[in-house]
């Protein structure tokens, strides 16, 4: 009896050790350097211009290797210092679908958990969930991309970065009606791109007035 339940006390403390290194799976936030909010550009200017000179150039968010092959590494500390640097998260997902791989070589996490402590430091940040949602379209995950999309939307709504992405996402889905919706809110935008509306024109769907 007494082994019984010292086997039932072990199993109680192991599945509490396994939720706490879910739960921080993706890691603090705090980071010798920041983390700093990338939207703060001016005043974050010195940290900003050192970081990307560094680790996040040219060639390495076009993802030129060096001849270490450490881009991981680069965009990796990129964003443990600016956890919602649009670009530098733009440029992961990119290396993660081109390596076919959720954790590119050199990197601290994998891709999703890059998004995660993106979402998490800043939940204001409709950029990062445009970001997010078009790597999930690119990875196949529709739905998902989506869900993304609206909380973007949600965040901002005057985006027409945003709506036109949601309108070509629905138009993927075949759900028509929506991607009129957002197609029409992102050209009322200013959104300049006639891909989407000619998509919708040649299928029928366009009624060619914008709501105002």
């Amino acid at each position: 009896m007494k082994n019984f339940i010292n086997i039932i006390f072990t199993v109680i403390i192991l599945s509490s050790s396994a939720n706490i290194i879910a739960a921080n799976y993706c890691g603090e936030l705090k980071n010798s350097i920041g983390p700093f909010d990338y939207r703060e550009k001016k005043e974050n200017e010195e940290v900003l211009m050192l970081v990307e000179s560094r680790h996040f150039n040219d060639k390495f968010e076009r993802l030129i290797e060096d001849e270490r092959g450490y881009i991981g590494g680069e965009l990796a500390y990129t964003l443990r210092v600016f956890p919602n640097h649009h670009r530098a998260l733009m440029a992961f997902g990119k290396l993660a679908l081109k390596k076919k791989t959720q954790h590119p070589f050199g990197s601290t996490y994998s891709v999703e958990c890059f998004f995660d402590r993106a979402m998490r430091f800043k939940p204001d940040d409709g950029i990062v969930r445009l970001v997010y949602g078009i790597y999930l379209s690119q990875a196949g995950n529709t739905e998902k991309a989506i869900e993304q999309l609206i909380v973007a939307d949600k965040l901002e709504p005057d985006n027409s970065n945003i709506n036109y992405n949601l309108g070509l996402l629905y138009f993927k889905k075949n759900n028509y009606e929506n991607a009129v919706k957002y197609a029409k809110n992102a050209y009322r935008l200013g959104f300049s791109l006639p891909w989407l509306k000619d998509a919708l024109i040649k299928s029928g769907k366009w009624d060619g007035q914008l709501e105002q």
